[in-house]
């Protein structure tokens, strides 16, 4: 398990290099790229997501608060809670363990939960899947970077140092389902926001095969796929 946990560490910290980025980026670039340009999302004046989680953890009265990818604890080290267990296998937080590896050994139940781990759709699918189990009732589930302005910024591998990857898609299959409530604030480059709750909006879409939509699909539906909100109706909507 050691040495799996060490070939894996590696592999993120290869995935960031420069070298790497500079080849994915050629061939996003010259290969898959669909010259669609930004979509026009700025963040610029927007809350960050350190007072977002805050204001909803001291509304909501939360007790408990998860991380899922703490990284160098930009958020981590802001969030005032009781009680706060961050992951992370590289560094930050208080458990060094993959996600997956994080919630098959847990047994504790947290009233918010944010995810921020590996911007893979399947990861995050997997994470959200997981969070959901150990969510305590009238709690909520966040997540990071589900609003990406162009296909690079989205691209998986990913090909440059601003990434969300593909975070949207698991946003949009949350959408589709009846017993959760998802939403995205638009603020600090999209926060996923998931409810256990009847679907208010529930979204009708012809592929549901997440992992093939396109970010042809998302730029052209990112209002309706996402159910974007601003800051300012958060508290109505949790």
């Amino acid at each position: 398990m050691q040495i799996l946990d060490y070939i894996k560490k590696k592999y993120i910290r290869l995935q960031g290099s420069r070298n790497v980025l500079k080849l994915n980026y050629f061939i996003e670039k010259n290969f898959r790229d669909k010259k669609l340009g930004n979509i026009g999302f700025d963040f610029s004046n927007k809350p960050s997501r350190q007072a977002i989680v805050q204001k909803i953890i001291d509304y909501k009265n939360y007790n408990s608060y998860l991380e899922i990818g703490t990284f160098h604890n930009e958020l981590f080290n802001h969030i005032n809670c009781d009680t706060k267990v961050g992951v992370d296998p590289v560094s930050g937080g208080t458990i060094r363990k993959t996600s997956d590896q994080f919630f098959k050994d847990n047994i504790q139940k947290f009233d918010c939960i944010f995810i921020d781990g590996l911007h893979y759709y399947s990861q995050v699918k997997k994470d959200i899947q997981n969070s959901l189990k150990i969510l305590n009732p009238n709690g909520i589930i966040l997540l990071h970077d589900c609003l990406p302005n162009n296909h690079f910024e989205q691209a998986v591998p990913r090909c440059q140092l601003t990434w969300n990857g593909d975070v949207w898609k698991a946003i949009v299959e949350c959408r589709t389902k009846e017993d959760i409530d998802t939403y995205t604030c638009y603020a600090d480059f999209g926060i996923g926001i998931i409810l256990k709750r009847n679907n208010k909006n529930v979204l009708k879409i012809d592929n549901n095969k997440f992992s093939t939509l396109k970010f042809e699909d998302y730029f052209h539906n990112n209002k309706e796929y996402m159910n974007i909100v601003e800051y300012e109706d958060l508290i109505k909507i949790i």
